[in-house]
C-alpha cells in the first residue's frame, strides 16, 4: 500500500514537470523573436504619388512618379536612414498649360528635378507580419530645401514584402515656393500629397 502511494507521489510529480514544461514552451513560441535591423527596397514600378489640391470650382488632382528608395530600419530603436526619390519633372495633373505652370513657377523642375523624403526615427508599435502605424520623422527635400517633418505612415508586411501608404500636407508656398493662384483661380497654399510604396525586405 506505501508502494502504490510513492508511486502515485512521483506519477504527480512528473505530470506536474510535464505540464510546466509544456507551458513554459508554448509560451516560448509565443513570444517574438527579436526584431533585426531590416533593409526595405522599394520598387519605383509599385510606388508613387499623388497630389491634391482644391481650386476655385474644382480639385486639381495630379501623380508623381518614383525614381528609388532604400531604407534601413531598426525595430529596436526606432532608428533609420536611406531615402525614398520621386521624379519632380514626371508631376502630371492633366492640363498641359496648368503642368507648365506648375514646373515652370512652383517648383522649378527643371533645377531641381527630385523631390526626397530622408527618414531618421521611427515612433510605434511596429510588427514583422501584418500592418503597423509608424509617425516617421525625417527630412523632406524639395525645392532645393529640406524641411523637417514628421509623417503617419501606414506599412504592411508579408514575408519578406511590404506595401506601405502615408497622407501628408506639404506647406508649399511657407517653404518658398509661388502659390499659383490667379484672379480668377484661386488655390491653398499647402497640398495633400499620398504616398504608395511597395518592395521587398530583408534582414
Amino acid at each position: 500500500m506505501k508502494l502504490n502511494e510513492t508511486m502515485k507521489k512521483r506519477f504527480r510529480s512528473i505530470t506536474l514537470v510535464g505540464v510546466v514544461l509544456l507551458l513554459a514552451g508554448l509560451l516560448a513560441a509565443q513570444s517574438p523573436a527579436p526584431a533585426q535591423e531590416l533593409a526595405l527596397q522599394m520598387d519605383p514600378a509599385r510606388s508613387g504619388a499623388e497630389i491634391t489640391l482644391p481650386a476655385t470650382m474644382h480639385t486639381v488632382h495630379g501623380t508623381f512618379a518614383a525614381k528609388r528608395g532604400t531604407i534601413h530600419f531598426d525595430p529596436a530603436s526606432g532608428k533609420a536612414d536611406g531615402e525614398i526619390v520621386f521624379d519632380a519633372v514626371s508631376g502630371d495633373t492633366g492640363n498641359s498649360s496648368r503642368d507648365h505652370k506648375m514646373h515652370h513657377d512652383v517648383l522649378e523642375s527643371q533645377r531641381y528635378p527630385e523631390i526626397i523624403f530622408r527618414p531618421d526615427h521611427a515612433e510605434g508599435v511596429f510588427t514583422a507580419s501584418g500592418t503597423s502605424t509608424l509617425q516617421v520623422h525625417g527630412q523632406f527635400g524639395i525645392h532645393g530645401a529640406e524641411h523637417e517633418i514628421t509623417i503617419p505612415v501606414e506599412v504592411s508586411f508579408a514575408g519578406n514584402a511590404w506595401t506601405s501608404k502615408a497622407s501628408f500636407q506639404v506647406p508649399y508656398a511657407k517653404w518658398g515656393m509661388k502659390n499659383p493662384s490667379t484672379l480668377f483661380l484661386r488655390v491653398p497654399d499647402s497640398v495633400t500629397v499620398q504616398i504608395h510604396a511597395a518592395g521587398s525586405a530583408a534582414p
